[in-house]
């Protein structure tokens, strides 16, 4: 992709950011060890505690919690890193003060990583996390009826897909959906002549290595669940208040367009926000940046309303 598509203040971030060896075993490990190094790091926590918690089925998850003990709304978030890679602490930056600036709880739980652990090992796995917030929010300080899900790329297409199981199996319900960039429909990767374009950060062959690490032979087929690529749900109605947000120039563009188009002609109030000439995940490879605070402040002035109910 030609780098003056790319908006100027993203430029050198865009360009030094490595490309990712995903499409092979040793490239994947190599590439799990190396992540936490090429993310900025949390210097200031803003008073919030981040606490790590093995659950009694041994998921491990990963707590924002602000000083002040009081009862507050929360937010289960979901870490990207196309199915294959990531963890919850390299969102520390943006979670802990997202939970300092909206006063907020937030738990990011780690889930299995394909391919050793195919779909529904991820979702399963968030699906898990929600039930343990629900099940411990009275001892956590966390008001269940402020509950919203979100997450980033591979993650927002499973905190998508985690929102219509739960919708479907009634019960607690979140408030809204919370959704960077996310990775929505397998069907995007079946076009390869994406593969020209070579977008920046996450490319098309990247994300036929993702999809098909985490579907295995089913990836492109109609053997694919709504649950697992969110785009392939045919009705969108009584889902959460949604908000997204992409960049113009990254390859979910069109697929993030399209759902939140869907679901409000669906009557699922969505705002889409799309920043011009912003790659993938823009706004955690260059956060000093003012584009991405900018960024950051409309999405979680919208959390923040979306929360207060």
């Amino acid at each position: 992709m030609d780098i003056n598509l790319i908006h100027p203040d993203l430029r050198k971030a865009t360009e030094s950011f490595p490309k990712l060896p995903l499409t092979s075993g040793f490239g994947r490990s190599i590439t799990r060890l190396l992540l936490p190094l090429l993310l900025p790091r949390a210097t200031d926590l803003g008073g919030v505690t981040i606490e790590q918690v093995t659950t009694p089925a041994g998921q491990k998850l990963r707590i924002y919690t602000p000083s002040e003990a009081k009862t507050r709304a929360a937010l289960l978030y979901i870490h990207g890193g196309g199915m294959m890679i990531g963890s919850p602490a390299q969102d520390d930056r943006f979670l802990a003060a997202t939970a300092a600036e909206l006063d907020i709880v937030i738990v990011s739980p780690r889930y299995r990583l394909a391919p050793e652990n195919p779909a529904p090992a991820a979702l399963d796995d968030c699906r898990a996390a929600w039930g343990w917030v629900i099940d411990n929010a009275s001892a956590r300080g966390i008001d269940i009826t402020r509950l919203a899900i979100g997450g980033e790329s591979a993650g927002g297409g499973l905190a998508a897909g985690l929102v219509l199981g739960i919708h479907d199996e009634g019960g607690i319900q979140p408030v809204a959906q919370w959704l960077f960039c996310p990775m929505l429909d397998d069907r995007t990767a079946l076009d390869r002549s994406l593969d020209e374009a070579n977008h920046f950060v996450w490319s098309n062959t990247l994300n036929v290595a993702g999809w098909k690490s985490y579907l295995g032979a089913r990836y492109g087929t109609d053997d694919v669940t709504e649950y697992a690529a969110p785009a392939r749900r045919a009705n969108l109605r009584g889902l959460p208040k949604s908000w997204i947000g992409v960049g113009d120039v990254e390859l979910f563009n069109d697929e993030c367009k399209t759902y939140a188009n869907r679901l409000n002609a669906a009557g699922v109030p969505c705002q889409l926000d799309v920043v011009s000439g912003a790659p993938h995940s823009f706004q955690g490879l260059a956060p000093e940046t003012q584009l991405s605070k900018d960024y950051l402040t409309q999405a979680r002035g919208w959390l923040g309303k979306a929360l207060a109910g």
